[in-house]
């Protein structure tokens, strides 16, 4: 099984703290559409003979994108790869994006799973970000989307931030909780090199994000969700029992996808590949049937320490048994050592031939795992 991924780089406005690749002109979006396609057929063997079990468009701002514009991605994919009957098909949308014609829209699309950008149910907040929609707008577009007949949703929300006082904060979870939502991400605001909200900072129109108001609110967020009965299955992910997001899921247990558009990036087990993050120089390559992409080819090294970084943030956790049959013993003897510190300090859990973090491991997963990889 394999995963497709459409990265559609436009947006209406640009979030304060958002350092995806996009653009809020969208006076070339059928171009670029025409050189995604271009791009599939391109890339038609890039999966072998994989079946496409999920499909997840992403930005940006999908949610821009037609249903005829949307069908024809898909079916384009359709052409070069078999696509699973029961994929998971996820559209990224944004609440003012979501009117009643909208989701009437997709409907006539196979997409079967949105993912809505809520962020934070108070308008300061949202202001505060530049988000694009107030509000009201994010609880009317939670009610519609049900109404239309989805209800494979995830909604996605920020935490540590200085406007976001712990009332706040847990007002915004129980929102989503009341409504049934299945799914949740929650990130950490993070100040990212360029942005609006780096600028800020520096110039001193807004203090730094402060760690211990962050891990307060993580702490609040694991709580409150797991309370509500969903399962904490990644670090910035929950959801009801058996109801995770497929898509990141395969990423996360290094299942191949292949990325389309620019910024896009693929990983087919053996290479990882990233597209130019500049529209007009996509458009340019693709127009000469060339796919404007840098080509990493993973060594043993590289393949195991994805596979630590990521497989560590899940509920499965680091499988020992998987590494010493795909890679060897030795690798594996040198990573139940470094980990025995965190162990004695309750930060991992080794059971059943697996590591797990423990809630307070989650909250310094990364430097946990960089402590892990190998070196050479």
């Amino acid at each position: 099984m394999a995963g497709v991924y459409f990265h559609i780089p436009f947006c209406k406005q640009a979030c304060h703290y958002c350092d995806f690749h996009f653009s809020t002109a969208l006076k070339y979006k059928s171009d670029l559409l025409k050189a995604m396609l271009r791009e599939i057929s391109l890339q038609s063997t890039y999966l072998g003979r994989q079946k496409i079990e999920t499909l997840y468009f992403g930005g940006g701002t999908p949610s821009l994108l037609s249903e005829n514009e949307i069908n024809l991605l898909i079916d384009t994919v359709a052409k070069y790869y078999t696509i699973d009957v029961h994929a998971e098909i996820t559209v990224e949308a944004n609440p003012d994006d979501l009117s009643t014609k909208k989701l009437a829209s997709l409907r006539n699309t196979p997409v079967n799973r949105l993912s809505i950008g809520i962020q934070s149910f108070f308008d300061e907040d949202l202001k505060w970000m530049n988000r694009a929609h107030n509000a009201f707008e994010a609880k009317r577009a939670i009610k519609k989307t049900q109404d239309a007949g989805f209800d494979n949703i995830t909604a996605d929300l920020i935490y540590g931030y200085p406007l976001l006082d712990d009332t706040k904060w847990l007002a915004n979870i129980h929102c989503l909780v009341e409504q049934g939502i299945p799914h949740i991400s929650a990130y950490s605001m993070t100040v990212e090199p360029r942005t609006a909200l780096d600028h800020f900072v520096k110039v001193g129109k807004q203090r730094p994000m402060d760690e211990d108001q962050s891990a307060q609110q993580f702490m609040q967020l694991i709580k409150t969700l797991e309370f509500a009965g969903y399962e904490h299955y990644e670090i910035s992910n929950f959801s009801f029992p058996n109801q995770y997001s497929q898509h990141n899921t395969n990423y996360w247990q290094s299942i191949p996808y292949l990325g389309i558009g620019p910024s896009a990036h693929s990983f087919n087990g053996s290479t990882r590949q990233w597209n130019i993050n500049n529209n007009a120089r996509y458009m340019a390559s693709l127009s000469t049937n060339e796919v404007p992409a840098e080509i990493e080819v993973l060594t043993t090294v590289n393949r195991i320490n994805e596979y630590l970084m990521t497989s560590l943030r899940t509920i499965w956790g680091v499988d020992l048994l998987f590494l010493e049959s795909t890679f060897g013993k030795e690798y594996v003897e040198k990573i139940i050592y470094t980990a025995q510190p965190f162990e004695r300090r309750g930060q991992l859990i080794k059971r059943e031939n697996h590591l797990t973090l423990t809630v307070t491991g989650k909250l310094i997963a990364d430097l946990i795992a960089s402590e892990l990889f190998i070196d050479h």
